[in-house]
């Protein structure tokens, strides 16, 4: 039983390590000037707005490391959900959100 425990915890201690360091984690400036936070959540990570007339609402998940995430994008002011992909290098973040991955949108977001 002891061993089991140790197991679990290593295993909760490794996988926050792994999102602590991650480089899509902190806040980011939307084009519309709005702060989004991304935060880890589940097994992958939330965007959250902070700022801005849609504040509090959650607009995004994705998973993903090493710089390169896919999951969900949500357009909060037409309240659709589309495919996405995020990118990150250096203090950038490259969003692409698609409709049936044939009509894309790209945006770039700069770390606050």
């Amino acid at each position: 039983m002891k061993r089991i425990i140790f197991i679990a915890a290593a295993l909760a201690i490794t996988t926050t390590v792994a999102h602590a360091g991650d480089p899509i984690i902190g806040n980011w400036k939307t084009e519309l000037g709005d702060t989004a936070a991304i935060a880890p959540c589940g097994a992958g990570y939330c965007i959250t707005l902070k700022s801005g007339k849609h504040a509090g609402k959650q607009i995004g998940t994705f998973s993903g490391k090493d710089g390169s995430y896919s999951g969900k994008i949500t357009d909060p002011d037409a309240n659709k959900t589309y495919d996405g992909s995020l990118t990150v290098s250096g203090s950038a973040l490259k969003m692409k959100g698609c409709v049936l991955k044939v009509l894309c949108e790209s945006q770039t977001w700069p770390r606050l």
